[in-house]
């Protein structure tokens, strides 16, 4: 089936498009654009404006099977190539995307909402997982045990896992494909990808990239569709090996569930709360800098923003001063209006789960300092917001926001700002500032969180393994653990007795 593109008159801004043939509206399938049976499709809109975007092939369970068949048919010559030769492919692949790069983010610019600075900057982050994993793959090497039996040589080695499934949400369209599917490909395994319903359009490119970095047929899949009926196929079918999923910590429970049954391998990044702890030595200036940068890019939604601020009782009107004018600086605007710094929630939920929020800190006490209801830039549009007062059992201390909003906590104690930051279901991410040496690295240890970011905002990318403690996550993605979890080890034990 003939791809068939978005009208160009549906949002003028897609005319900006350099290659027409990025902007793809049907899934990517044994190396064919497919579209559903029954003609069934969903609208991909621009969430600053409203304005549709594309309608998107909304793929079933027949069409899902039919990809993981396609996985399934081209795993042997794809985990037989020589590293080196997947390697080639990968590495073509990271120079398209970064050749792309201006259309790849307005793209996502327009279907996600975010400002085109960080589209940028995320397409630069999911090229360099496609690079990382293009060299990683190579250094899958066997290992020699030393035998305990005689006349035995013994040999461990990774192989690939087989097809895997990869379930990538709407806040990072392109870097959570790129991480979880370079890896997996690195490995020698193929891939059956689903991305979000509201954000298609960055995977579908992606897929095209593929196509011409020499990707065969069946390698790596992209399904759109309704999440329920694609993600299910992938966790009951036995052929899919694995599961990689980014997204909420409820979804991430149900899909465990229904991949019991098959015992597949997961790999989950899932819910994060993250503490930012500001130390009365630090650095005012650099302190709110980096408050800013944890809380307020892409517009509050993403698993690593900050969502509960702790500041020493001391420096707690200098931060907040600071804080608020830097907040207040802040420009709301479409994400293709430049020096946009705040862009557009996903959608109506998101808008009310923060609404809801505020209104609970309200409630139970925590003072509005500025912002705290809808701006005037359009109805998915929400003014950054500071709270300060805010007390332990309100809802935006106990749940991940997703949204605009800061909340300040005074702590008098490292001891009790420890367990205040420690006392949540949730251990992604936290952040620390603080010019004392050996309170960076109590803190380190103390603080139960699969990563801690030291008087720093930036801390992933490809080297890194990423993920979290407890209902943060299970494994982890980048680094060399990240390819690992894409493969099975083997053990051969060989007779050398004369």
């Amino acid at each position: 089936m003939t791809a068939v593109f978005a009208r160009p008159d549906y949002h003028e801004a897609l005319s900006g498009l350099r290659d027409r043939h990025l902007l793809r509206n049907l899934s990517y399938i044994d190396g064919r654009w497919t579209g559903s049976r029954d003609g069934a499709n969903f609208e991909v809109t621009d969430p600053a404006s409203g304005i549709s975007l594309a309608w998107v092939a909304s793929l079933g369970a027949r069409e899902t099977e039919h990809a993981i068949d396609a996985g399934q048919k081209a795993l042997s010559q794809w985990r037989a190539l020589l590293p080196q030769q997947r390697s080639a492919i990968l590495r073509k692949w990271y120079e398209l995307i970064l050749a792309a790069k201006q259309d790849l983010a307005l793209i996502m610019t327009l279907e996600q909402g975010k400002p085109l600075s960080e589209s940028i900057g995320e397409i630069d982050y999911a090229a360099s997982f496609v690079e990382w994993y293009a060299e990683e793959g190579k250094r899958l090497n066997a290992e020699s045990v030393s035998s305990h039996l005689p006349g035995a040589e013994m040999i461990v080695r990774r192989e690939a896992l087989g097809v895997v499934g990869i379930v990538t949400p709407w806040n990072f369209p392109s870097a959570m494909i790129t991480r979880k599917a370079a890896a997996a490909l690195a490995a020698g395994c193929t891939v059956v990808a689903h991305p979000s319903s509201e954000t298609p359009l960055s995977a579908l490119a992606l897929a095209e990239l593929g196509e011409r970095a020499g990707l065969p047929a069946g390698v790596f899949n992209v399904v759109s569709g309704d999440a329920a009926t694609v993600v299910g196929c992938l966790n009951v079918d036995a052929r899919v090996r694995a599961l990689s999923f980014t997204g909420s910590t409820e979804i991430g429970k149900r899909i465990a569930g229904q991949c019991a049954s098959t015992m597949k391998r997961l790999v989950m990044e899932l819910g994060g709360h993250a503490p930012l702890i500001v130390f009365a030595d630090a650095d005012m200036e650099k302190a709110t800098a980096i408050a800013i940068a944890a809380k307020f890019a892409t517009s509050g939604q993403d698993c690593l923003a900050a969502n509960r601020i702790y500041v020493e009782r001391s420096a707690l009107p200098d931060f907040t001063q600071l804080f608020k004018a830097r907040i207040e600086a802040l420009k709301v605007a479409a994400g293709l209006e430049p020096g946009s710094d705040i862009g557009p929630l996903m959608h109506e939920r998101a808008i009310a789960k923060v609404e809801e929020q505020v209104a609970d800190a309200l409630k139970r006490g925590a003072k509005l300092l500025t912002g705290g209801k809808r701006h005037k830039a359009g109805t998915l549009f929400f003014e950054p917001t500071l709270l300060v007062e805010v007390p332990d059992d309100a809802l935006i201390m106990r749940e991940e926001t997703f949204g605009p909003v800061a909340a300040i906590i005074a702590f008098d104690s490292e001891k009790e700002v420890i367990a205040r930051a420690n006392d949540t279901e949730y251990g992604l991410v936290a952040y620390v500032v603080t010019e004392n040496g050996a309170r960076q690295m109590r803190l380190g240890r103390a603080l139960e969180y699969g990563m801690v970011a030291i008087n720093r905002v930036k801390i992933t990318g490809g080297p890194i393994p990423f993920g979290g403690w407890k209902q943060s996550g299970l494994g982890r993605e980048g680094s060399r653990h990240g390819i690992e979890a894409f493969t099975e080890l083997k053990y051969l034990c060989i007779d050398t007795a004369a």
